[in-house]
């Protein structure tokens, strides 16, 4: 109901501002849109469904040109795209590293240097699902990959589990914030902006939240001390865990570092990426054909999904601006008599709204045409716009009641439990991310200050 609302609201702010002569703005088709969309997702279809249902329907009713004519090179744009390769072979990455037992090295190898610390294993949750989303680029693979590996830690144990999933439901969110981030790419496309100084931008934003995650996880350690205190890790212990760390920091430093470097392009990064965790699995003694197939088809299966959902969001995305629909939105909501700032955490709170009922990719892809066109009047820098709707879009992903990360982690618990103990105790972490998003409203700087200009 409050996404609802929120939709409500800003179309009744921009009729009102049209009312006074700031734009002409094509209500009607806003009207039909919000409607329908509304109408297609509360009956369940699938959302590459709607997205095209919508386009087509807006096209014929509203549009006096033959734009069927148009929807091929439309569609084939995005699909030819050198920069979306990337997206599949991030993703095979990540299955391979899952198959190969390499994720669960790392677990265990960043638990030997963080056990004793007031929370032990919820820090090793945030730091484990941090470094692995540093080479997979996805929330929802971070999750599933670190809450497969990390929840038979928790069996037989006094910790919260409510804390314990929660805490592995806001490291799974980091997965498209931190560089290599799947979200950015998406944005990067339909907005042209650079993806390297995004990943670039996302550095320090992405600490802070980690060590805001981290500041949760102490005070919560401090109020109620664990009363199993793990032994003090000898030093054959620490050694052998940077032995195990070894695979996965170089494989970042392939990734990461090429792209910092100025040597490979997000694409190319993930190729090289794919073929060095091929190598990791070899000499782990984990490769096998079948190992390749399931991470195949894995991948396939995942890129077919996000594949429609982009060629349907293409089609609405054309015939939206057609109708002048984006460019309309942007002159009534610059002409609004609000400052910048106020203007720009309603469109935080309409993200936040839009998040509790719809999927945080599908959301970013839909949204975009829309609101970017109005970031940019009002003066933000569009990268840093891009780390703040990757962060929105990482809260939509935790939270209440449709996250889809903590769907995937209820579904992966040994011990049956309610949904509403991954509700409760992804909360506190909710709230930080909230936290994190207004300072980079009042410092912005903070994402920009390593962005080369």
């Amino acid at each position: 109901m409050i996404a609802i609302l929120f939709l409500l609201v800003l179309l009744a702010i921009a009729i009102f501002a049209a009312s006074q002569g700031a734009a002409a703005l094509p209500t009607g088709e806003i009207m039909m849109l919000v409607g329908l969309f509304l109408v297609f997702f509360g009956s369940g279809v699938y959302i590459a469904v709607v997205l095209g249902a919508l386009a087509l329907l807006s096209g014929f009713i509203f549009s006096d040109r033959p734009f069927w004519l148009f929807l091929g090179q439309v569609i084939w744009g995005p699909s030819s795209s050198f920069v979306l390769v990337a997206v599949p072979l991030f993703l095979l990455m990540g299955e391979i590293l899952l198959r190969s037992g390499l994720s669960e090295q790392l677990y265990r190898a960043l638990n030997v240097w963080m056990r004793r610390w007031p929370g032990g294993l919820l820090h090793t949750n945030i730091a484990a699902c941090a470094v692995f989303s540093a080479i997979s680029g996805s929330s929802v693979a971070t999750a599933a990959t670190m809450g497969s590996v990390a929840l038979p830690y928790f069996e037989k144990t006094a910790y919260n589990q409510r804390m314990v999933l929660g805490s592995l439901a806001a490291g799974g969110a980091l997965g498209n914030l931190i560089p290599p981030g799947i979200t950015f790419i998406v944005y990067g496309l339909m907005t042209e902006t650079s993806v390297g100084k995004m990943y670039i931008a996302a550095i320090v934003p992405s600490a802070l939240v980690c060590l805001l995650f981290f500041a949760v996880i102490l005070v919560h350690g401090m109020r109620r001390p664990s009363k199993e205190t793990p032994p003090p890790a000898t030093a054959r212990e620490r050694w052998q865990s940077l032995v195990d760390l070894l695979p996965t920091s170089l494989l970042i430093l392939i990734v990461l570092g090429t792209i910092y470097g100025g040597v490979a392009t997000p694409t190319e990064a993930a190729a090289l990426g794919v073929v060095a965790a091929i190598v990791f699995a070899l000499v782990a003694r984990k490769l096998s054909f079948r190992l390749l197939q399931e991470s195949a088809e894995a991948t396939a299966r995942n890129t077919s999904m996000l594949g429609l959902i982009l060629f349907g969001a293409y089609m609405l995305n054309f015939i939206m601006t057609q109708l002048r629909v984006p460019q309309s939105m942007a002159e009534v909501v610059s002409a609004l008599p609000l400052p910048a700032w106020a203007i720009m955490l309603v469109i935080i709170g309409f993200y936040l709204a839009l998040g509790t009922f719809m999927e945080g990719f599908s959301m970013i892809i839909t949204t975009i045409p829309v609101v970017f066109p109005v970031v940019k009047s009002l003066g933000y820098d569009p990268i840093w716009f891009g780390v703040i709707v990757t962060m929105l879009i990482e809260i939509a992903m935790i939270s209440p009641p449709d996250g889809t990360v903590m769907y995937v982690l209820q579904g992966m618990r040994r011990t049956p439990g309610p949904i509403t103990d991954v509700f409760s105790g992804v909360m506190p972490f909710v709230g930080v991310y909230m936290l994190a998003v207004l300072i980079l409203l009042l410092f912005p700087s903070l994402a920009l200050v390593l962005v080369p200009r």
